[in-house]
């Protein structure tokens, strides 16, 4: 049989169009086609049955091999946002001079202080405290963030004087962006703590101020150079955990949870890509070369990650290696947590902290070099 009229040769263009469509579909904001976004999420099995592909043509034919084998190499970036691949090294850290600058970020979960969070002693809520004030990076992007200040009516003592401690007994200027002060004094928001003097700042509302916003802060370095990063959090699924599972393990559980699943992801979808389209525009005017830190609440194959990977370099997708899964709950291989950097900076590391299991996000913490501007 011909290969062009085979049943393998039809899969292949098949797939490859499924490839193409795929990548499209990730183009398309929620607010004009919010279906688009179950397109997108089927790219990772699209870009692997490709590679399928590729192995049996090289066995079989090498000339149609080469089909398979363009796209593969055309969407490598893609693949490597899923599953990222660094066999000879991820980093250049020999090849640039430059400031280096070390940033953590994590979702902490207003700091475990709710009752339902707690535990015994509030060891963890502790635990997590230290761990932010010893970790020896420059700068920390928080978000969920919770802080008791002086005069707070607390039964806690100074557990949660969480400003002071990860601020200025540490060495570090603080920007707290608040969106709620309760009764009792206590601050909830998101912040930026930085080892570099902090020269600008400010906040980005997504509508009416809440815990989903933007925040930003001019940080002068020791070569002088001034950066902007951005902290921010994208609009959540407001989906319980125990919903998803409970509507994918079984028939019953799917038209139990499943109208209602979907509902809230369209909500959160169609924001998060508004979310993200307003945070371009302003990335746009800024500067200052760009570092970001963000929960997306949205995975690689998304809109709003497609929109920062196609102007900023992903730290994980640039050094890491695998999934890099940030999401600490049931649902497996989830990176929702994110670090992104402007072309001025090389990133040498990143690491994702598992080893610190008290919030439902895991920290992540990245390696920058910020490069000599050009005369």
């Amino acid at each position: 049989m011909p290969v062009r009229r085979s049943f393998a040769f039809k899969c292949t263009l098949l797939v490859i169009g499924w490839v193409l469509l795929a990548i499209g579909c990730a183009q398309v904001p929620g607010y004009t086609f919010w279906p688009a976004a179950f397109g997108a999420l089927t790219l990772p099995l699209a870009l692997a049955l490709n590679l399928l592909l590729l192995l049996y043509w090289l066995l079989r034919n090498r000339r149609v091999a080469l089909l398979p084998l363009a796209v593969a190499v055309l969407t490598w970036p893609h693949f490597q946002r899923g599953l990222a691949i660094h066999p000879f090294g991820g980093g250049s850290a020999a090849e640039h001079p430059g400031q280096l600058v070390r940033v953590l970020s994590s979702n902490v979960r207003i700091f475990n202080v709710y009752p339902q969070l707690r535990d015994a002693e509030l060891n963890s809520s502790r635990e997590m405290v230290r761990f932010l004030a010893e970790n020896p990076a420059d700068i920390l992007c928080l978000q969920e963030f919770y802080n008791e200040p002086a005069g707070t009516r607390s039964r806690d003592g100074n557990v949660f004087r969480t400003e002071d401690k990860l601020g200025r007994q540490v060495g570090r200027q603080a920007f707290i962006s608040k969106t709620l002060t309760n009764s009792a004094g206590a601050e909830f928001g998101m912040a930026i703590f930085s080892r570099f003097p902090i020269v600008g700042r400010g906040t980005i509302q997504f509508g009416k101020l809440t815990q989903n916003h933007a925040m930003w802060a001019d940080l002068r370095l020791p070569s002088k150079d001034t950066i902007r990063i951005y902290n921010f959090h994208l609009q959540s699924m407001s989906m319980e955990e125990q919903d998803i599972v409970d509507s994918y393990s079984s028939k019953a559980g799917l038209k139990k949870k499943g109208l209602g699943l979907l509902r809230r992801f369209k909500r959160g979808l169609v924001a998060r890509n508004a979310q993200v389209d307003t945070l371009t525009q302003r990335f746009e005017r800024c500067r200052y070369p760009i570092l970001l830190c963000a929960d997306l609440n949205d995975v690689p194959y998304s809109y709003s990650y497609d929109q920062l990977a196609d102007h900023f370099q992903n730290a994980w997708a640039t050094v890491g290696t695998g999934v890099g899964a940030t999401y600490n709950g049931r649902l497996p291989f989830v990176r929702i947590d994110n670090q992104f950097a402007g072309p001025r900076f090389t990133i040498e590391d990143f690491q994702i902290h598992h080893e610190i299991p008290y919030s439902d996000h895991f920290p992540t913490l990245a390696t920058y070099r910020l490069k000599p501007q050009r005369e």
